[in-house]
């Protein structure tokens, strides 16, 4: 057994593909290639003596030596990050940190959040990706992104979640639409706005949309809550919006709020990451930002 020559780079990359379950997934993590996680892989098995992967049809899955190895070697992993961290402190920390996030949270909290998160990790580089929940717990299970803000509740035995908030929804259409809405004017015939199908707002919007009697005829779906606002405002229809994101619409006067509407209950927002994902600077920004409440 050469043990000399293992690197701690071969570590690495077998707890990553363990982690996110394939050598692919792993050397995106790492900013590889496939071939090179092989070739580590390989390198670590000749030193060892030992196989650590088998195939199983397209697919590859750790030997009972390779599953006790990552077992063993998890906690030691980040035992070492931890002291490392201590002599040079996340002022020194570098390497990417992937952040998905909802529109909602992108247009609210995020921005201060990022700007104080690089002034105390400034080696730092992020990769921030907007989307929407669906797609963001997926990202985070696949090891596409590492730290999510999403809409909850979110229920995932492979994730840790932490609530921040509630964002209100709000009916609101521009004055002369809502004039027009509450006259009765072309017998209701005003286009109304939502979030697409696969957001787990859209489910609560076409609730309130029902119990408000408007036909369903009239419901138009977009996936960006800014550009319904902006088309709101435009005079194209009534929707229900994020309140934090159309304040500022409602304050000038440029929207308002149509009265007498169906009530409409928060949405809740959690920040999650990968349970099993230890390492400092993930953990420490996930700490950060479950401290964060939504306004």
């Amino acid at each position: 057994m050469a043990i000399n020559r293992i690197g701690l780079y071969h570590l690495e990359t077998l707890l990553w593909i363990d982690r996110l379950g394939t050598f692919a997934a792993a050397a995106d993590r790492l900013n590889t290639t496939q071939p090179a996680i092989s070739a580590r892989v390989r390198e670590l098995e000749a030193h060892l003596g030992a196989r650590l992967f088998r195939r199983e049809g397209r697919h590859m899955s750790l030997t009972p030596t390779g599953r006790q190895l990552v077992r063993d070697c998890g906690p030691l992993w980040g035992d070492l990050q931890t002291v490392l961290m201590r002599c040079g402190g996340f002022q020194e920390a570098s390497g990417v940190i992937r952040i998905g996030t909802g529109e909602i949270i992108a247009a609210g909290c995020l921005p201060a959040f990022i700007s104080d998160l690089k002034k105390t990790m400034p080696l730092i580089s992020l990769e921030i990706e907007i989307d929407l929940t669906a797609n963001l717990i997926q990202q985070l299970l696949t090891g596409r992104t590492d730290i999510a803000f999403a809409a909850g509740p979110i229920a995932h035995p492979a994730l840790m979640s932490c609530p921040i908030g509630l964002v209100s929804l709000v009916w609101l259409a521009s004055p002369d639409v809502a004039a027009a809405f509450h006259a009765g004017k072309a017998d209701r015939l005003i286009p109304v706005w939502s979030l697409a199908s696969h957001s787990p707002i859209h489910g609560r919007m076409r609730e309130a949309i029902a119990a408000s009697q408007i036909a369903h005829s009239l419901l138009n779906l977009c996936n960006n809550a800014r550009i319904m606002i902006d088309i709101a405002r435009a005079g194209g229809g009534i929707g229900i919006f994020p309140e934090s994101m159309a304040r500022d619409e409602v304050a000038s006067g440029a929207l308002v709020v149509l009265e007498g509407m169906p009530a409409l209950a928060p949405i809740e927002f959690h920040v999650s990451k990968r349970a099993f994902d230890n390492e400092p600077v993930t953990h420490a920004i996930f700490e950060r930002a479950s401290a964060l409440r939504l306004t």
